[in-house]
């Protein structure tokens, strides 16, 4: 079966480009680059939304951890994004669509002034290399298990195959292959449980799941840690960091800018987080079925369940649905940073006609996570860790900057600074908890918890409650932001 996954994935990789090349004819400035031009209906808008999170870590990393430490591991994935996704759609969408903004640090310079803009940008860039490297490293040792392919040149392949057709067609190409994309991955995911259930219920589905969960564990049936207050804490922390970290990423408000009206982008946040907490627990789902194998699972629990069940021709969709969803989030991925280093940083210093410029910052940030992909392990593993970066610096003055008319300009910044600066030192540290030292065995503390906590407090110093304003909403706010037929 190897050359016939072979010539699929082959097919596969030409329809991807042939959709870029249809993309790249609707890209004629750098709106249409980053945000699509704001036309995105919802049809695509949830699907890429949906696409952006929904990668190797939903598909392979819940499961594993799912399997090993029971239901409490889907608080990071699939529980955090998926109500990111919802809250997102009742907070966030309107009121940051209407702003017409390119990116998340447009709106800092325009609450905070300039140099807001700049270190959020310095935030936020760095935050996204790791994901990315992850990805080309997962994809890539899918190559080397299937097709013996060296992991070296794996991860080459992968980076050209993702940037080329970001490059080509921006937040257009992007959005014409998640549609794809995420469509695959969910057909090989309802694929894969039926056939689970079906064999280990003996030919009844239902009663495939009622077998997983009458011989799983009780406690690896809690949602929630009850054994302990600082297990509680910690499982509160991991549930905050991945639900508020991810409501400040570009590569989710990015969707929202490029959705065609305030509803759309409303409506597709909705869509997308109810999508994703359904599905999301397959993977989590399947990761309890594993348990009811007779044997230990060595590798990855979905792919160890594909080989288990999966006749050979059903199994190509499947790892041509695992295929897609580590590409869809690799371009996600790129763009979203890419874009912020265009418009925000580069842009400051050069002369570069603005699509050239956003093209050449896609390449850049692409070509950085290569390195940072062949630089080991422990090097990204690291920096992967560094999306809690934007909940402890950029949550806070986005919240506020969104509802409320800042008198004090450095409000934000002294936010961004002291949140993110308690988060670096304790990791550089080694501290786990906030002032492991001297509260870790008394009063352990979730470093993200008090890091976001501090933040507050920095931007509360600058701008008092009893001194803020709310922000003004327009009468077009208050009335359908649809245009009016004539």
């Amino acid at each position: 079966m190897k050359w016939t996954l072979g010539i699929v994935i082959a097919v596969y990789v030409i329809v991807m480009y042939i959709l870029a090349v249809v993309a790249q004819g609707k890209v004629e400035s750098s709106e249409d680059y980053i945000v699509a031009g704001r036309k995105l209906p919802l049809s695509l808008a949830w699907m890429t939304l949906l696409a952006t999170w929904f990668g190797a870590g939903t598909l392979l990393t819940a499961a594993d951890e799912v399997n090993a430490e029971g239901l409490q591991a889907a608080a990071l994935d699939p529980l955090g994004p998926g109500f990111c996704l919802l809250l997102a759609g009742m907070f966030f969408a309107g009121p940051l669509w209407r702003m017409k903004l390119l990116t998340l640090p447009d709106l800092y310079r325009r609450k905070y002034g300039s140099f807001a803009e700049i270190v959020s940008s310095l935030i936020m860039i760095p935050s996204y290399f790791g994901w990315i490297a992850a990805q080309y490293i997962a994809l890539a040792k899918m190559l080397e298990l299937y097709f013996g392919l060296d992991l070296t040149i794996g991860i080459a392949a992968v980076a050209i195959v993702g940037t080329g057709y970001t490059v080509a067609g921006g937040m257009w190409s992007v959005t014409l292959t998640d549609a794809v994309q995420i469509s695959l991955v969910l057909l090989g995911l309802i694929v894969l449980t039926a056939v689970v259930l079906w064999e280990i219920g003996e030919g009844r589905l239902i009663a495939g799941y009622a077998r997983v969960l009458a011989e799983t564990p009780g406690e690896h049936l809690q949602w929630i840690p009850q054994h302990s207050v600082s297990a509680f804490w910690q499982w509160a922390a991991v549930l905050m960091v991945a639900t508020l970290g991810n409501l400040p990423g570009q590569d989710l408000m990015q969707r929202v800018f490029a959705a065609k009206s305030a509803r759309v982008a409303q409506a597709a946040c909705f869509i997308a987080g109810g999508a994703y907490l359904t599905f999301g627990l397959i993977p989590v789902g399947l990761g309890l079925a594993a348990n009811l194998l007779p044997h230990d699972i060595e590798a990855s629990v979905l792919p160890t369940l594909a080989a288990a069940f999966l006749s050979p021709p059903v199994a190509i969709i499947f790892v041509l649905a695992l295929m897609s969803a580590v590409l869809s989030t690799i371009d996600s991925a790129i763009i979203a940073p890419s874009s912020v280093l265009a418009q925000n940083l580069l842009s400051r210093w050069t002369r570069v006609e603005p699509l050239l410029l956003n093209r050449i910052a896609t390449l850049i940030v692409a070509t950085g996570a290569l390195i940072m992909a062949y630089s080991g392990e422990t090097a990204y593993g690291l920096l992967e860790t560094a999306y809690a970066m934007t909940l402890v610096g950029l949550f806070v003055p986005l919240t506020l900057g969104i509802y409320t008319e800042p008198r004090n300009r450095w409000s934000g910044v002294a936010s961004m600074l002291a949140g993110t600066g308690v988060w670096v030192l304790h990791q550089a540290w080694g501290y786990e908890a906030f002032l492991e030292p001297w509260l870790g065995e008394t009063f352990p503390i979730p470093l993200e918890i008090a890091a976001t906590a501090i933040s507050l407090l920095a931007y509360l110093c600058f701008e008092p409650p009893w001194r803020m304003q709310w922000a003004k909403r327009e009468a077009e706010e208050l009335i359908s932001d649809e245009p009016t037929p004539k």
